[in-house]
């Protein structure tokens, strides 16, 4: 048989490899995902798009009407140094968001998976639940309910007076017989 290669299956993580240059603490991946995050919801504030409106005006304001001796951004060459800065932003921006987005996702796919677990935990203990409310249910067919018990008692009570009754009328029939004999 032909040995197998030394191929790394898809279906296992990478063995860790040494690097020759130890990477700062400050550049984890954790750190720099917080950070990229904290970027991205304050892109995504209006205090960001004010800012940054109130920049780009200025910009415009400043090397439209200044004399050009003071313009550092004429207009006449189509604003270029600003329309390198916008790029430049946005060519960092984009990739920061998409990392807070996969960041966001899989926090989304954990929550998802406790939930789901949780609720496979719940419907087990439901199941149970109603397997032990059954079980009941079945257990007090035999046993006398308050309803039975009280119609049993009044028919007791019922049939005793009855009784009674006959007993008192054979005590005033035994009573009023006159003695045999006599």
């Amino acid at each position: 048989m032909a040995e197998r290669r030394n191929t790394p299956r898809l279906d296992q993580p990478r063995e860790a490899r040494r690097r020759l240059i130890r990477r700062p603490a400050m550049f984890s991946g954790e750190a720099f995902g917080v950070l990229s995050e904290k970027f991205a919801r304050f892109m995504g504030t209006p205090v960001f798009l004010i800012w940054m409106t109130i920049f780009v005006v200025a910009w415009l304001a400043w090397n439209t009407f200044m004399p050009e001796s003071v313009q550092f951004d004429p207009r006449a060459l189509n604003y270029t140094l600003l329309t390198l800065i916008l790029s430049l932003q946005a060519s960092y921006a984009a990739p920061l968001i998409l990392l807070a987005q996969n960041r966001q996702d899989d926090r989304d796919r954990v929550a998802l998976e406790q939930d789901r677990s949780r609720d496979e935990r719940n419907l087990a203990d439901t199941e149970y639940l109603t397997r032990e409310v059954a079980a009941l249910r079945l257990a007090l067919r035999d046993t006398a309910t308050r309803d039975f018990v009280r119609s049993e008692l009044r028919t007791l009570l019922e049939e005793m007076e009855e009784r009674g009754l006959e007993v008192r009328a054979r005590e005033q029939d035994v009573r009023e017989e006159p003695p045999a004999g006599g």
